[in-house]
């Protein structure tokens, strides 16, 4: 009975916080897709490295990567929540007051994410056919233009799948900015429950935030397998 009252209660509460609601949604999201972006970018760029034939570029990315898959995303982001932001500051001349928290969270999102692609990236670099190489270079293209023409497209195609869960992952773990005290999805159910909007708010709003986070993963769930049977 107590389950069936907290969720009866949810509309009620969320049409009273729609604005905050959708606030904290949006920075949800704009956190997720900038960290896909700027993840894949990056990690690409660590791929080609560990696959370089220059050996300080294999060592950089390997240490890059053994570094931040080796540490909780919660240390990262507090060392970024408390470091980088006078970096950001001093480098962009802003004033002591601004506020970069959000700036902060996707740049360590972004950078640690670039980890796990690179190697989902690497990986699928690696799983393109040697006949493809050797097609290309007979054709009379370089090493380089190989790289980008032909196998990053195909090992890309083959990825998507793989890219597309660790960004379910990323999804849910930005839930974690709670610490760099930003207002996501989860925190702004959190700070409906601090206004004490009646008894059961604490867990009418528990219960309407784990809805979401289960929607959306579960929808990009479906796409991925979908995609895989493609």
């Amino acid at each position: 009975m107590q389950l069936f009252e907290w969720i009866i209660n949810i509309p009620s509460l969320v049409m009273d916080n729609t604005d905050l609601l959708l606030s904290g949604l949006g920075l949800t999201l704009k956190i997720t897709i900038t960290a896909i972006i700027f993840g894949i970018i990056i990690g690409t760029a660590l791929a080609l490295m560990r696959l370089s034939n220059i050996k300080i570029l294999r060592v950089f990315a390997k240490c890059y990567v053994n570094l931040f898959r080796s540490i909780p995303l919660l240390l990262v982001l507090l060392w970024f929540y408390f470091v980088l932001p006078q970096v950001i500051k001093h480098v962009f001349n802003l004033p002591p007051y601004a506020d970069v928290r959000v700036a902060s969270a996707m740049i360590a999102f972004a950078l640690f994410e670039a980890a796990y692609y690179s190697e989902i990236i690497r990986a699928g670099i690696n799983a393109v056919s040697k006949g493809q190489y050797h097609a290309a270079f007979a054709l009379g293209m370089t090493k380089s233009q190989t790289m980008r023409l032909i196998i990053l497209p195909q090992a890309f195609k083959a990825m998507v799948p793989l890219l597309l869960t660790q960004g379910i992952i990323l999804f849910q773990d930005t839930s974690l900015v709670y610490v760099m005290s930003l207002t996501d999805l989860f925190g702004a159910s959190v700070t409906i429950i601090g206004k004490g909007q009646g008894g059961t708010a604490e867990y009418s709003m528990i219960i309407f935030a784990a809805i979401c986070y289960f929607i959306i993963s579960f929808s990009a769930s479906r796409l991925v397998s979908y995609l895989k049977k493609d």
